[in-house]
């Protein structure tokens, strides 16, 4: 998916000779932490509320402009290169442009929340399987052929490095079973460390939990 299949319009925007007291109106108005500014040959960067603090509300955004961030992301890029972007900015919005620097609206990162959650599928039933190896042992191949010997699929596989050990990884898996102790049997027999077991009304928490792991570590 691309980042312009997300693009919000309705997002307000500044012009460099806008003065400040219509930025702080527009932060309050519309509960942004930033705002993109737009001058005359396209997107200049984005305007943080934090850097207005103090400032006089009778300057213009312009004399203000060593403080926009210089973020913006092409049109033609993918979600995952957007997360990333949220990810190290720390940003709630994202502006996309075109080759031509023309702003084209914005991603909201709830927007893009929601859409992670949809691939993540926490919507769909099943449980999770949280997993142990080492890297060379990693084999997605034959963790799948694990899970579909059970009579399962994978719905959801997040490969993460290990939170203490560069030479193992993290696997978290959910699958379209909420019985999961034939599954688990199986990898123990191809002495998969298994970390935890999430079944039922509880499924959702381990990919919850795992989530700023995947945007923490995300570098596309």
């Amino acid at each position: 998916m691309f980042v312009r299949d997300l693009l919000k319009n309705e997002i307000p925007q500044l012009l460099l000779s806008d003065s400040i007291s219509t930025a702080i109106y527009f932060f309050d108005q519309h509960k942004l932490k930033q705002i993109p500014v737009l001058g005359p040959e396209g997107f200049v960067g984005l305007i943080d509320e934090d850097s207005l603090l103090g400032a006089p509300e009778t300057d213009t955004i312009e004399t203000h402009k060593k403080h926009l961030a210089q973020t913006s992301i092409r049109e033609e890029q993918n979600l995952f290169n957007a997360l990333n972007y949220f990810s190290i900015e720390k940003l709630s919005i994202l502006p996309v442009i075109d080759q031509e620097n023309r702003y084209l609206g914005c991603i909201h990162e709830l927007d893009l929340l929601v859409k992670c959650c949809d691939w993540l599928n926490l919507k769909q039933p099943g449980g999770i399987i949280h997993l142990e190896v080492k890297n060379v042992d990693y084999s997605l191949s034959q963790i799948s052929q694990i899970v579909e010997g059970s009579g399962a699929k994978i719905l959801t596989c997040l490969c993460l490095p290990h939170s203490s050990n560069l030479k193992m990884l993290e696997i978290l898996i959910k699958i379209n079973s909420e019985e999961l102790s034939g599954v688990i049997q199986t990898f123990e027999r191809y002495e998969y460390s298994i970390l935890a077991s999430f079944q039922k009304k509880i499924q959702s928490t381990g990919l919850n939990d795992r989530f700023d792991s995947l945007i923490r570590y995300l570098n596309i």
